[in-house]
């Protein structure tokens, strides 16, 4: 994975995420100062919009990083099990595929059930990514892993 991949990625995670926590404060816990008022802040639309135009770039840099870093390390049966990189990937695709169903869904049910789910599998990632990146660095400090957390052995191997 290059360091373009990765910071891509890093970038990517930090602007959906804190754009998703603060809608989702704004959205889900505040009160709207007026009654009738179809927000329940007035900035709300704005973090909704950077949300929701900003997670295809995650969905892009994960793409990115797929075959080289996340596929390749399944592939092997994680001979270097980081559990942080395996909640991601389990994370990854409930976490999408409720956030597509959120912006779809008609069903108020489906809605609701896509709405909670979406919020759980975006809260862990939040949780789960900065101690995956800090794990990544304290590897990378040890001499452990070559630039954007590749195992040093392996990228001479593959050399």
């Amino acid at each position: 994975m290059t360091r373009t991949a990765a910071w891509s990625v890093h970038l990517a995670s930090l602007l959906v995420g804190l754009s998703g926590l603060v809608y989702g404060v704004m959205r889900y816990l505040l009160e709207p100062a007026d009654e009738f008022s179809l927000v329940n802040h007035p900035a709300q639309p704005a973090w909704q919009g950077l949300h929701v135009l900003s997670a295809p770039l995650l969905v892009f840099a994960c793409g990115w990083i797929w075959e080289g870093h996340v596929w390749r390390r399944v592939k092997s049966g994680f001979p270097r099990l980081r559990t942080t990189g395996l909640a991601l990937f389990l994370l990854f695709f409930p976490m999408t595929l409720s956030g597509v169903l959120v912006q779809v869904a008609a069903d108020e049910p489906l809605h609701r059930i896509a709405v909670v789910v979406h919020a759980a599998t975006g809260a862990l990632w939040c949780l789960v990514y900065p101690v995956h990146f800090v794990a990544g660095l304290v590897q990378l400090r040890r001499g452990k892993t070559g630039p954007a957390g590749e195992d040093t052995a392996a990228s001479s191997r593959a050399a």
